[in-house]
């Protein structure tokens, strides 16, 4: 029997009785839900750096301002007017701005940035300063020291500009060589590929040599005629980039750190000792089932010792690196899912674990940092509810938590960088938009804003969070959203939207219920029940729910969704008969993955950029949660979409951006081709100039030939 947990959070059409008739259009679900229709916020809030202060823009007599405040004066003093704004830039000779582009508040100066270029002025008599660095004009800019050297790129050969003179650091940079960026298609936690030491003095780079990878086309139609802009796309079971690092001290030396191994492990998480001495690497095995975290000598790259080790039968994946205790440099923590969950561990810089700090089954999402004393670590989790998110302290001393945020919502924190306070930006499916700072030694706090709801003229479906048991057990979180009228007694058609994958949960207790647009509603206006929830395999929820996908990615997932339409099929009002499924990316892959392997159960189905066959997604990913197609060819068999096209019972329309770098169009393509061999109906839509996901004005048409194609088949 079908266990369910209804749990009754309802948005109704609006405010109160005074319900307005209004309906959203396209541009309203798909644009104007994150400018006009979005909540009200308080633009530009931010702490001012080195400071207790936060500054933010507000009205003030009918004129925005920028004020400058603090915990005991939220309301805060007037700083900054655009007048003021716009006269400073008329005597510098600069063009005056209608609104105020992005400030920041540095001391007895203000730096605004326009059109790319910094410019200061001074509080007192406005005296102008260019902090625009003619000699990096058009060059990308990788990092700042905190002695101000700039390290830039240019035709991927590394230069820094340091104490005033431009230095070159690398000849060799090309299409293949490439320095100084993010590696590994930017999994484990990585971002950028230069790493800045504390005095400010020495960096340490990536290179990345891709010369045995084979090129990918991607082709740029606007232009005549037509170009090719290949990338270097290594394929799971293929041959892999090859990627080193190296320190570069601004006096000239440059020195290789000596990581021996495969040459197609992975180089991850690199942290500075405190005392610029080391560099630390999580360095992982090609299998992803072996991690060794290494300490090497900055002076000669030699490799000091391994402080510890992690493996799994399945996989590791380190994605934080270690963060040292502030005023202990012997200390540091290190973020780990080892016991099933990621919590923090204390560690000696012997590498000998002194305790874990945090335990239980949910997971640390984000580390803040220490207090002035090195005693508090602050962090954010899902302690409370995979739903939420809250910020916490824990004392490395005695392990105690603390929380500063109410538990029912999901809250986004920014503290400064003291961690004396924090700026919180809160939300849950009740409210829109809730903004405090927080005094972080006594937890008390200030609201700055109560954002009243942006949608209240507008007819709204009743929205519900569900919960379903999967077949073993699990919550799995989700969605409901009644058409608008809604008649238990009528039967109407519904879409269901899923994702499935790792890295991401498309159910949170947030405003619109976690979704970043107004498109379910959208539907429920058009006569829709909309259904959408988070299968095993998704974030948030421990590493045995994620890995339900290993070797066999989509099993688990498909599972999930029949014990989804079985709830539907509890619902006398929702028409099981008149059924649409939609998902993007790994969405894209199951949607795909359940209309051939479950044919009846939905009459049309929308798959945006799909993977469609494993063998032709990047290794990092996919050796992760499939290992290779040699060791794992039975996974790879059930997962590959391509051979099966003509198993398609049911309408199918594939969307890809046609320069997408990271599901490639060939698999889209390949399934087409494998269609039409078998006579096969498949429809197919494509986006020139965009990639992976389809952004801008261009995301309204997106939604509306979606919408238009599930109208089709379903009403």
């Amino acid at each position: 029997m079908l266990r369910l947990s209804l749990l009754l959070v309802v948005i109704f059409c609006a405010a109160g009785i005074n319900a307005q008739d209004k309906l959203f259009t396209m541009q309203d679900a798909m644009v104007n839900a994150r400018t006009s229709l979005a909540p009200e916020s308080l633009t530009q809030l931010k702490f001012v750096k080195g400071s207790d202060q936060f500054m933010y823009v507000k009205k003030v007599n009918n004129e925005n301002v920028i004020v400058l405040a603090d915990f005991k004066n939220p309301e805060g003093i007037v700083k900054l007017t655009l007048e003021q704004l716009n006269k400073n830039l008329a005597d510098a000779g600069l063009e005056k701005v209608k609104a105020f582009p992005n400030v920041q508040f540095e001391k007895e100066n203000y730096i605004v940035t326009i059109k790319g270029k910094k410019h200061q002025f001074a509080f007192a008599d406005g005296k102008y300063t260019s902090l625009d660095d003619a000699e990096l004009s058009g060059k990308q800019t990788l990092g700042t020291s905190a002695k101000g050297h700039v390290v830039f790129s240019e035709m991927n050969n590394l230069f820094v500009k340091a104490d005033g003179k431009i230095q070159k650091i690398t000849t060799d940079g090309s299409d293949v060589i490439v320095y100084g960026q993010s590696v590994h298609q930017s999994e484990f936690g990585i971002t950028n590929g230069i790493f800045w030491n504390n005095s400010g003095n020495q960096f340490a780079f990536y290179r990345m040599d891709q010369t045995m990878v084979p090129e990918y086309p991607i082709i740029d139609w606007s232009i005549r005629p037509a170009k090719n802009s290949p990338i270097y796309y290594p394929m799971a079971g293929e041959v892999s980039h090859h990627v080193i690092l190296e320190i570069y001290d601004v006096t000239g030396k440059r020195t290789r750190i000596q990581t021996e191994g495969d040459p197609e492990q992975f180089l991850t998480n690199v942290a500075w000792s405190p005392d610029d001495l080391h560099v630390y690497i999580a360095v992982l095995n090609r299998a992803q089932n072996h991690m060794k975290l290494n300490q090497y000598e900055v002076a000669t790259g030699k490799f000091v010792k391994t402080l510890f080790e992690e493996q799994h039968p399945k996989y590791v994946e380190p994605l934080s690196p270690m963060l040292f205790v502030k005023n202990n440099p012997n200390q540091f923590i290190w973020q780990s899912r080892r016991d099933g969950w990621m919590h923090l561990y204390l560690y000696d810089i012997s590498g000998k674990l002194i305790k874990q700090l945090t335990t239980g089954n949910w997971e640390v999402t984000a580390v803040n940092g220490f207090d002035a004393k090195g005693q508090q670590l602050y962090y954010v989790s899902t302690q409370e509810s995979p739903l939420t998110r809250n910020l916490y302290s824990v004392s490395l001393k005695n392990g105690k938590v603390k929380r500063f945020t109410e538990g029912e919502m999901r809250h986004n924190t920014s503290l400064n960088e003291a961690n004396t306070y924090a700026i919180d930006n809160a939300s849950s499916v009740k409210d829109p938009r809730v903004i405090s700072i927080i005094d972080l030694k006594s937890g008390t706090r200030k609201e700055l804003l109560r954002a009243a709801n942006p949608l209240k003229d507008y007819k709204l479906g009743n929205m519900q969070q569900i919960v379903m048991k999967s077949k073993d057990g699990y919550d799995l979180h989700g969605r409901l959203y009644q058409p608008i009228g809604f008649d238990s007694t009528k039967k109407y058609p519904v879409i269901v939207y899923w994702y499935g994958g790792p890295h991401a949960q498309i159910t949170t207790n947030s405003w619109n219920g976690g979704s970043g647009d107004l498109w379910f509603q959208y539907m429920a206006q058009q006569g829709f029940v909309v259904f959408t929830f988070d299968t095993r395999g998704s974030s948030s929820r421990g590493m045995e729910f994620e890995q339900t996908i290993f070797r066999n990615a989509g099993k688990a997932q498909i599972e999930d969704l029949n014990v989804g339409v079985a709830y539907l099929k509890t619902l006398g009002y929702a028409d099981t008969n008149k059924m649409g499924l939609f998902g993007w990316s790994y969405g894209g892959f199951m949607t795909t993955n359940y209309l051939l392997t479950h044919p009846g159960v939905f009459k049309a189905g929308v798959a945006g950029g799909p993977v469609m066959d494993w063998k032709f997604y990047e290794i990092m990913y996919t050796e992760r949660y499939m290992d290779t197609p040699k060791e794992n060819p039975e996974g790879y068999a059930a997962t590959s979409l391509i051979d099966r096209a003509g198993e398609l019972k049911d309408k199918l329309l594939l969307i890809h951006g046609m320069q997408d770098p990271v599901v490639i169009m060939q698999h889209s393509i390949n399934f087409v081709k494998s269609a039409v061999d078998k006579n096969v109906q498949v429809d197919y839509m494509i986006y020139p100039g965009h990639e992976h996901n389809v952004l801008g004005k261009d995301r309204a048409h997106l939604y509306q030939k979606v919408t238009d194609y599930l109208m089709l088949h379903l009403k």
